[in-house]
């Protein structure tokens, strides 16, 4: 029935690019570049598909590590037809500009041409966009049924603009989940699936290797987060938050203002900046049209202060304040490593975590570190004492694993197939699939294998 490649995004989270080959129509589904890889090692691996059919490619989100890559492959494949929601679209405009200046340093222009400001503004004005539950058909130039292949996009409620991708042909259905997550968030209420049985599941398995007990539902984390916060700021600490830029920034931001609205933290002054405050405007504009908790809530009208404005670091310190800045994993050179540095110099200071780190990024570092403790926060840094307090908090965008498999269970597939998570997530996934349902056929899907779904 059809032909599922992995090129990126099988057995990691990063470059999530995955190759469907439907009656010689070819769709790609994401176009990620891998967030702890450099150069031409963060791409997906585009080689594979040089003799295939390559029509169309679906974006489930405009997250780096499901879109970052499709300028590279637009270089390829200069016909393909990229698709995607209106958010993630509009989103998409802002993070690619973003990522020239990043590739420029990372990448060779002997290897690969690097995109330039005017060739992002084309690429942005070719891409087509699909609103939630609006059904649209594709036919490759090769395509050899006379029957099209029918796509539509089903709010995925991890991020503005993020999908489930549901894509049909003849009697077969596959879903792609994308980044998927089931519970409702600041803003986001929560996926919405598909009302009919399944055949392939595409499914990612982000916390599969994560006892959910660690992870409090989302008013609990937000008391926790709360009571913290004022014990850090009414000792005239300042809390520094690194968060993503896109997602994160904004449902972190909200849930602040919210608790200050009600009396419950108190009042101080709140540092955004850069992409993250350009893409709160994305979601203002697009808070009346989309599954949104809130909708009577402006994230620009929040009164907030630029990070960028500030002259010098100790001004962080004079007054109490909440910082929050990108990126969320404090990787090396960023602004939130970069305070990150500063804020373990700080006694009544604290540096608050907020989401999932990888094991082999700065922030990994940083958030299991003690009061006390000396810590290397990359290899190149000299031991630091940590003077400042650390606090882990978990406001997944993610479905917990419990959820994931509540997915199987309610569309019902006959196939599964794994992606976007570690080898122990997978394994996890597989064997709690497999224990409630044997007939299920499960596969752990693996960069450049191929699998062949009948």
């Amino acid at each position: 029935m059809f032909t599922f490649l992995p090129l990126g995004g099988a057995g990691e989270i990063g470059a999530s690019c995955f190759y469907l080959g439907i009656a010689g129509t070819g769709i790609i589904l994401d176009c990620g570049m891998h967030p702890q890889k450099t150069g031409l090692e963060a791409l997906p691996a585009f080689d594979l598909i040089k003799e295939l059919p390559v029509d169309f490619i679906l974006i489930s989100h405009a997250h780096q590590d499901h879109l970052s890559a499709l300028p590279f492959l637009i270089q390829k494949h200069p016909y393909i037809r990229i698709i995607s929601t209106p958010q993630t679209r509009a989103i998409a405009e802002l993070t690619l500009h973003n990522s020239v200046s990043i590739w420029k340093e990372q990448i060779d222009e002997e290897e690969i041409k690097i995109y330039s400001h005017e060739e992002i503004d084309l690429l942005i004005q070719s891409i087509e966009y699909k609103a939630y539950n609006e059904e649209f058909f594709l036919t490759g130039y090769k395509h050899k049924s006379k029957e099209p292949i029918k796509v539509t996009f089903f709010d995925a409620g991890h991020i503005i603009g993020s999908a489930g991708i549901l894509i049909e042909f003849k009697e077969h259905k596959i879903f792609y989940t994308g980044d998927i997550n089931l519970s409702p968030q600041e803003l986001m209420k929560g996926a919405i699936l598909p009302d009919i049985k399944i055949d392939t599941l595409i499914i990612e398995t982000t916390y599969g290797n994560t006892d959910s007990s660690t992870l409090r539902i989302w008013k609990d984390e937000t008391d926790l987060f709360t009571k913290k916060a004022n014990k850090i700021l009414n000792n005239e600490g300042s809390i520094l938050i690194p968060v993503f830029s896109l997602g994160k920034t904004q449902e972190i931001l909200a849930l602040i203002w919210k608790q200050i609205q009600k009396g419950k933290l108190v009042q101080t002054d709140i540092y955004t900046g850069g992409l993250g405050t350009k893409i709160n405007r994305v979601y203002d504009y697009n808070r009346f049209v989309i599954n949104y908790s809130s909708s009577d809530l402006e994230l620009s009208s929040i009164p907030q202060k630029n990070i960028y404005e500030v002259e010098n670091y100790h001004d962080f310190f004079k007054t109490p304040s909440i910082v929050l800045s990108s990126s969320g994993m404090m990787l090396e050179r960023t602004t939130s490593y970069q305070l990150g540095k500063r804020w373990l110099a700080q006694n009544n200071s604290a540096i608050f975590t907020v989401g999932y780190f990888e094991e082999s990024t700065p922030g990994y570092i940083f958030a299991n570190s003690k009061k006390g403790e000396k810590i290397k926060p990359t290899a190149f840094d000299e031991p630091v004492e940590v003077k400042c307090s650390i606090k882990n908090f978990k406001f997944s965008a993610h479905s917990k694993r419990e959820e994931l498999l509540n997915i199987v269970a309610i569309l019902n597939p006959k196939n599964v197939l794994l992606v976007h998570g570690d080898s122990l997530a997978i394994n996890w996934i597989g064997a709690n699939i497999l224990k409630r349902n044997k007939r299920v056929k499960v596969y752990a899907a693996q960069k450049a294998k191929e699998i062949n779904i009948e």
